[in-house]
């Protein structure tokens, strides 16, 4: 199994691309989430990645720099549906105010040859709190991380032999679904700023986590290795070394702070 980060930061940054990524098992390509535009298509471009080989797809939200690049993700699909030059079929998974948002936005945008693909070739599979299904052939249980802005969802991700990796979107992790990360082999967690430059980046104000908050919860959950993102740009040239050094002082697993395009093997 791989992880490859196709983007790394928050809603605002400039220096590089939203958070959204890619998991390899086996060949088989899960996208989650799309990132703000069509740089999408220019990253799985750069890390190798075929688009027209993602079969599965997941949004964890509605807004702008998760759900706009899957629109363009959808341009190309439903484009190359009506031509008849796209073999198979195509998941994407979300819960139901996004399907419904997805769906609207697919009927407005796209002409009706190309929205008639919907539901024979493209399917917009809404998922529910606690549900699994076999995706690139592990169980995934999605879940509803009781975010205070939009509602949204993450997931859960059985690695084989005991191992679980869980994404918890981009907010911090609730307690009503600390149990989905509690002993996890790999927890995916945003981490705005740093702690020390909490009263520049005001993460909280915007309902995100410190490098400090995502490390210390990952050690009192038992978390083996903490990969963070959805981070500023600002300290981009030494984002790296600078979350490294503040996470270690509260996280002692293996922390990972990547950054666009890098791959891990889990």
């Amino acid at each position: 199994m791989r992880l490859t980060m196709l983007g790394t930061g928050h809603a605002g940054v400039t220096e590089c691309y939203n958070t959204c990524f890619i998991l390899e098992n086996q060949g088989q390509l899960f996208l989650v989430d799309g990132g703000g535009g069509n740089t999408l298509l220019r990253q799985l471009q750069q890390t190798g990645y075929n688009w027209m080989d993602i079969r599965d797809i997941f949004v964890t939200h509605k807004h702008l720099d998760h759900l706009l690049g899957i629109l363009w993700m959808i341009r190309r699909l439903v484009s190359s549906m009506a031509r008849g030059a796209f073999p198979g079929t195509v998941r994407i998974y979300s819960h139901r105010e996004v399907v419904e948002l997805l769906r609207e936005m697919t009927l407005q945008l796209f002409t009706p040859e190309q929205a008639a693909v919907l539901d024979r070739q493209l399917f917009l599979v809404e998922v529910t709190d606690g549900q699994t299904l076999d995706i690139i052939g592990r169980p995934v249980t999605f879940f509803d991380i009781h975010a205070s802005k939009a509602r949204q969802f993450g997931f859960c991700m059985d690695l084989g032999e005991g191992r679980r990796l869980t994404c918890c979107g981009d907010e911090p992790l609730a307690a009503a679904a600390q149990h989905y990360a509690a002993g996890c082999e790999w927890l995916l967690h945003e981490a705005f700023c740093l702690h020390a430059q909490a009263d520049i980046f005001k993460p909280y104000a915007k309902h995100h986590s410190t490098v400090k908050d995502a490390c210390e919860l990952a050690e009192r959950l038992g978390v083996r290795n903490l990969l963070l993102y959805h981070t500023e740009d600002q300290n981009l040239a030494r984002r790296k070394a600078l979350y490294l050094a503040e996470g270690r002082r509260y996280y002692h697993g293996n922390l990972q702070v990547p950054d666009d395009l890098e791959s891990i093997d889990l």
